[in-house]
């Protein structure tokens, strides 16, 4: 698969690399030579310097051919002009990066037929979302829905207190429908069996039924569990927006501080119960007077990740309780876990992720990256005449970096052993190391 990517920024890269490791044919293209630079340096692909939204450009026989554009660059309008000249010059697919609220709002029907869009990509608007379910998941660092929402991913962070602590696997009976998919130690993998441990400190994903996995969250002793009442927005820019009223619909008091008055007065507007505050986040005279050690959870949401940094660790140092910081770059996720921020989200992975799920498509209903897109979560809908149908999964053949998490058959969510047999039509959430996830769904895809 042959793939233009216009943009050659954060977003860019990230979605160039992805797509890069998959195996796909990737253009870069970027007015901006010394981002290319960049690009060229690291990644496996053909950089192009050019205005993406050149009609003479899009006719060239460097586009020429190819079977999707991604248009990401940091202006909607060049998006949406790059994508229509796309369709126009016959390439089937095309993704955009769109922010402005005044076509986010409109239906996604619209955009396809009017802007000539398959998928419009909202990074904010997706982080948004995410942090509204994890915030209505008490103890969870991560969470992922599949399946329409019959299968969750969940991580949680194991504490030395927790009665899983120190346990073999085989030795804990946890609810019916959960199985431990994988733990992170030590920047390690591991896809757990029988005979391993769960030490104190880990990362561990459970899958399974929902209402199941909320029996486990008392075994965790996570450090917070409460349920959120009152929560602090630090920034009120995109994802600010978005995500102040998501809180608000759910019944959680708000208050939003800012240092921009006109992004103030926006989101004043956007709320009906909750606060705004036009200040500096840093202040902790601000933050002590409007009583952030009484929130229990703030959440950081400015464009510097730093500064995002900053204002976390000072609103826990006040008596806050759990921590949530917006990134962009990647390389930023573990060094702020290692200093004690509850949960870190990249903008940026999220909504590559995205990109990734629409570029398998076919029988991959979605894709979500964890652990800074070294591990993905995948759900794929069994086809007629797969290689894996009617196969006990012990006798499969899968790799040993995959595990098989759930699957859901007729409405209803299954948790597998090694005697369970896959059918066509099931939809089947995968656990899989990064690098070897292509070859993994083609375990998965029909016979031609």
């Amino acid at each position: 698969m042959r793939i233009i990517v216009i943009g050659a920024g954060h977003l860019g890269y990230i979605i160039s690399e992805l797509l890069s490791n998959e195996g796909c044919d990737v253009v870069v293209v970027d007015s901006d030579a010394e981002k290319l630079e960049s690009v060229r340096n690291d990644l496996d692909v053909l950089t192009i310097q050019a205005d993406g939204t050149s009609p003479s450009f899009m006719r060239s026989r460097d586009v020429s051919g190819s079977d999707l554009v991604v248009a990401v660059t940091a202006m909607d309008e060049v998006n949406i002009i790059a994508c229509i000249l796309a369709k126009k010059n016959r390439i089937p697919h095309t993704i955009a990066r769109i922010r402005d609220p005044k076509f986010l709002s409109e239906p996604p029907d619209y955009i396809r037929s009017n802007f000539d869009i398959d998928l419009v990509l909202s990074p904010e608007l997706i982080t948004a979302r995410e942090i509204s379910r994890l915030i209505m998941t008490p103890s969870a660092i991560n969470v992922e829905d599949f399946a329409n929402g019959r299968v969750r991913l969940l991580e949680m962070k194991i504490s030395p207190r927790s009665s899983l602590a120190h346990r073999k696997l085989k030795d804990i009976t946890l609810p019916p429908s959960v199985l431990a998919a994988l733990i992170l130690r030590d920047h390690r993998m591991i896809i757990p069996h029988g005979s391993d441990r769960i030490l104190p400190l880990d990362n561990v994903y459970f899958i399974g039924n929902p209402d199941s996995l909320a029996r486990i969250s008392s075994h965790s002793q996570a450090k917070y569990q409460r349920k959120t009442k009152k929560a602090f927005i630090i920034g009120a820019g995109r994802t600010g927006q978005a995500l102040a009223p998501m809180l608000e619909a759910q019944g959680i008091s708000v208050k939003v501080i800012d240092r921009d008055e006109e992004r103030c007065q926006q989101m004043a507007y956007q709320l009906k119960k909750g606060m705004v505050l036009c200040g500096d986040g840093t202040d902790i005279d601000l933050l002590t007077q409007e009583g952030v050690s009484e929130a229990d959870t703030v959440i950081c949401t400015t464009r510097d990740e730093r500064l995002n940094l900053m204002m976390a660790l000072l609103a826990r140092h006040l008596g806050a309780g759990q921590t949530i910081v917006q990134v962009t770059r990647t390389e930023y996720i573990p060094l702020m876990q290692q200093v004690g921020i509850d949960i870190v989200l990249s903008t940026r992975l999220l909504a590559a992720g995205e990109v990734l799920g629409f570029v398998r498509s076919g029988n991959v209903v979605s894709v979500s990256l964890l652990e800074g897109a070294r591990v993905q979560a995948i759900e794929i809908k069994i086809p007629q005449g797969s290689a894996i149908e009617g196969i006990p999964l012990m006798k499969a053949g899968l790799p040993p970096s995959c595990l098989v998490g759930a699957y859901v058959r007729d409405g209803r969510a299954y948790v597998p052993d090694g005697h369970s047999i896959l059918s066509a039509g099931d939809s089947v959430i995968l656990i899989v190391e990064a690098d070897q996830a292509k070859n993994v769904i083609s375990f998965f895809k029909g016979r031609n």
